[in-house]
């Protein structure tokens, strides 16, 4: 599956190790930077999704994204994602993935473009049924790239962890290298991340913004038992 992502906000905590651990998913641990784990509010707009090398699914390819995730690591050092949730507001492709062992969740949405009298660019979630919101927004700096170790760590990451049918199973994507800007917080009203079971407390600890990039997905491998 090939799908474009675009205008992506990362917004990332440090959190103790012991907290991401409890949500690894059986043959994985998670992947430390500076003696910390990592929870992320990522925010993007998928593009044109399809099967193989075909044209998009029209409509059901394209959406707004809304995840919070960690970072995990094989035994020989293979790094993906863990998602806790994935909000969309396309209910097809919500029970689709939810069949699949992805977290997908049902969600209002909406995309913030920038503009000549605003130039922050955010995302805001509604859950259907009373649950969990979330708005949040990025001024980015485009004369100011992130290149440094830790921008990468959190962004360049080549598949997912996730348990589907009692296995661990990798699901390995590939992309050109995130184009990265950091980026100033100008609205940050969350509750998609304790609704997924991690506290955090205070401003991100990074704040970054992309661009985009074209990604394709491979075949999953189940992990050694």
């Amino acid at each position: 599956m090939g799908q474009q992502w675009t205008d992506a906000v990362f917004l990332h905590w440090r959190i103790p190790e012991p907290v991401a651990a409890a949500f690894m998913p059986p043959g994985v641990v998670p992947d430390t930077f500076d003696g910390a784990a990592w929870v992320g509010l990522i925010g993007f707009r998928m593009k044109g999704a399809g099967l193989g090398r075909g044209p998009g699914i029209p409509y059901f390819g394209s959406f707004n994204e809304i995840n919070v995730r960690l970072y995990s690591r094989e035994p020989d050092g293979t790094r993906g994602v863990v998602f806790l949730t994935l909000d969309a507001g396309r209910l097809a492709v919500v029970l689709t993935a939810r069949t699949a062992g992805i977290p997908y969740v049902w969600s209002q949405d909406r995309f913030r473009a920038s503009n000549p009298a605003d130039p922050s660019t955010g995302y805001s979630v509604r859950r259907f049924g009373g649950g969990a919101r979330s708005d949040f927004a990025v001024t980015p700096a485009f004369d100011d790239p992130a290149t440094d170790e830790l921008s990468v760590h959190l962004t360049a990451r080549f598949g997912l962890h996730t348990r589907f049918r009692d296995k661990t199973l990798y699901v390995p994507n590939t992309h050109t290298p995130w184009l990265l800007y950091r980026a100033k917080v100008t609205t940050l009203e969350d509750q998609l991340i304790a609704a997924a079971g991690i506290e955090v407390a205070g401003p991100p600890d990074s704040v970054l913004f992309s661009p985009g990039v074209f990604t394709r997905f491979g075949r999953p491998r189940a992990l050694q038992a």
